[in-house]
């Protein structure tokens, strides 16, 4: 996996890829593999634990898993993109661009189905705060994820 802050060479990289201060996007490219999932989640969850947003790594980890998951099925790439990037110190925004230019969407997999629900799954975690652009090559998949206030 080759993670690097956006705006760091890669060598630096590899020593701190998310401490405080660093770089607000990370990204790494990823094979088109079923394992890529994991590391596209080791990925989220290290850069999340160093910008302090402990909060957000199980449901960005869910996330970031269904998007890599999904990219991993295309195939039509030698590589996809994962990017973890910081909104606001209190949200993030995951991304996955892979070379399909088919869409994501919602549909209403019944409870007996094998498939179809995830991205049921990264609506219901972002809210409905998810998206895709089409590009010229591909499509890039967002989701978004912030920190709930304390109940009060």
């Amino acid at each position: 996996m080759a993670a690097h802050p956006v705006d760091r060479p890669p060598a630096a990289a590899a020593e701190a890829p998310a401490r405080p201060g660093t770089a607000d996007r990370v990204e790494a490219l990823l094979p088109y593999e079923p394992q890529s999932a994991a590391a596209a989640r080791r990925l989220v969850r290290t850069v999340l634990r160093g910008w302090e947003l402990e909060d957000l790594v199980e449901a960005a980890e869910l996330v970031v898993s269904e998007l890599a998951g999904n990219a991993a099925k295309t195939g039509c790439r030698l590589e996809m993109t994962v990017t973890v990037a910081r909104i606001t110190d209190r949200a993030v925004r995951i991304s996955v661009r892979d070379g399909s230019r088919i869409l994501p969407c919602l549909i209403d997999a019944g409870p007996a189905a094998q498939c179809g629900r995830g991205m049921a799954l990264v609506h219901h975690l972002t809210g409905g705060h998810w998206g895709a652009t089409p590009e010229p090559y591909g499509k890039t998949v967002h989701a978004d994820l912030r920190v709930r206030p304390p109940d009060g």
